[in-house]
């Protein structure tokens, strides 16, 4: 567990696993914690990858600077970061938001990219997404109990049949309202606006690294035609569909979802 300054703040980040190769970094969507990769993701990860996870800004023991910012500035604080950790050139794996933050690092400063993979993302909202976002936002300025607003996030990023399994949503309830790092109503609005103002659209064609596109078939907040259109315009992007899981892919088919991740970066 590290607390390094990146940009003037400090950034909550971890490294696992002692490989000498190209390190991985996991970057997290919205309104997680790092914390969500270490149960299913960082083991099979760093057996083979020195991987490194990490809060975005004001999340956990992450700083906070305030004020709204984009998925460009995401971008930033990964190089931050990665100068930080005196790491040259990573692969990065971003889901959602954290999706959104490595296609711009991959725009802006390609020479810090090997390769990509991207899941739940997508490179510009549509309309009934900014319409849930919205949504959302409203909610979250009520300032409801923390499970409710969890809830309602799952009903979109779980497929029908894991939100059947009651105790299971019981358990991830609990850990996402409680068991992550902390996380205000008022930064939740700010990386809804990031992620509403997000578009890489007419730039995805500028993306040289070889990336995988990798998405649930089930995924009802970024559906497949989301994946499908940043697989087209990225020249060298490869689209893989995993059978079971919506949105939260990578925790309900953890199994697929971190063999295809491993098998793209061992090509």
């Amino acid at each position: 567990m590290t607390l390094v300054t990146v940009r003037g703040r400090k950034i909550y980040s971890e490294t696992h696993g002692e490989s000498s190769g190209t390190p991985l970094l996991l970057v997290m969507g919205m309104g997680g914690s790092c914390r969500g990769w270490l149960p299913l993701q960082v083991p099979d990860f760093s057996a083979v990858h020195r991987t490194v996870i990490f809060d975005h800004r004001g999340v956990g023991e992450s700083e906070d600077p305030g004020g709204a910012f984009t998925t460009a500035d995401l971008a930033d604080d990964i190089v931050g970061l990665l100068d930080a950790l005196e790491i040259e050139q990573a692969n990065v794996l971003g889901i959602f938001m954290g999706g959104m933050a490595c296609q711009e690092l991959a725009l802006r400063h390609p020479e810090r990219v090997n390769r990509m993979i991207l899941s739940g993302t997508f490179a510009r909202i549509d309309a009934k997404r900014d319409l849930l976002l919205q949504q959302w936002c409203d909610l979250a300025r009520l300032e409801p109990p923390a499970e409710m607003l969890v809830r309602e996030r799952l009903i979109w990023t779980l497929q029908d049949e894991t939100l059947e399994q009651h105790d299971l949503i019981d358990a991830m309830v609990a850990f996402f309202s409680k068991g992550g790092a902390p996380f205000t109503p008022d930064l939740f609005v700010r990386q809804c606006d990031a992620v509403r103002r997000h578009d890489t659209a007419d730039r995805l064609r500028q993306i040289p690294h070889p990336t995988l596109i990798l998405h649930g078939r089930n995924d009802g907040l970024t559906p497949p035609k989301l994946h499908r259109f940043l697989a087209d315009e990225i020249p060298n992007a490869h689209l893989v569909s995993l059978q079971y899981g919506g949105h939260l892919v990578m925790a309900e088919s953890a199994r697929a979802f971190n063999k295809a991740v491993l098998d793209f970066l061992a090509a």
